[in-house]
């Protein structure tokens, strides 16, 4: 039997924004926010800049705070890793409209390709769910990741999917004006 390869964050970016392109993303500093411009930049897109492990407490304010919305939060495992204690505030407060991705290649990428606890010992899915977080589950292909979006997208969350990626690099850059950033994206969240 055949495995099928590690999923490419950018394909499964891409997947995601042409199948959900009304929903508001919130992409952690690294690949994942690099990964969301490559995927064309549009006002609905909030990229973290130099705040590592913060892209869920962000999202989790957000889809708080915008309880109609859905709200994706796109960040990697060694933000994820930043930031566990989000895992059980998230659990606690349950938004039914957050989905919690994390795209797990088992390293700081950016950085040198220093090993995360990912790649060893910890299972971040089996974390999720011991934070209380019901609907917790880990993808390792694309397909599972396209027939798994339908589902995240609809049924009430919150959701947490850890999706193991493959180290490809990302192929773009998103802008860098932070305040341009934040005035862009609440002018989005007021026009829908």
């Amino acid at each position: 039997m055949t495995q099928e390869k590690l999923i490419n964050r950018l394909e499964a970016t891409q997947h995601l924004v042409d199948n959900a392109p009304e929903v508001l993303i919130v992409a952690g500093p690294g690949n994942a926010k690099f990964d969301l411009a490559g995927t064309g930049d549009r006002a609905q897109n909030f990229y973290i800049w130099n705040s590592l492990g913060m892209a869920p407490s962000i999202g989790l304010g957000l889809a708080l705070a915008q309880s109609t919305q859905k709200v994706i939060v796109l960040d990697g495992d060694g933000g994820t890793l930043m930031n566990l204690g989000a895992f059980a505030t998230i659990a606690r407060m349950a938004p039914s409209n957050l989905v919690h991705i994390v795209w797990d290649n088992g390293q700081y990428q950016l950085t040198g390709g220093q090993l995360t606890a990912t790649a060893t010992v910890t299972d971040l899915a089996a974390m999720g769910k011991g934070a209380g977080i019901k609907n917790a589950v880990e993808i390792r292909s694309l397909s599972e990741f396209k027939a798994g979006l339908s589902t995240w997208l609809s049924e009430p969350g919150p959701w947490l999917i850890v999706a193991k990626t493959d180290d490809n690099p990302a192929p773009a850059r998103p802008p860098k004006d932070t305040v341009q950033i934040k005035l862009r994206f609440m002018e989005a969240i007021s026009a829908q």
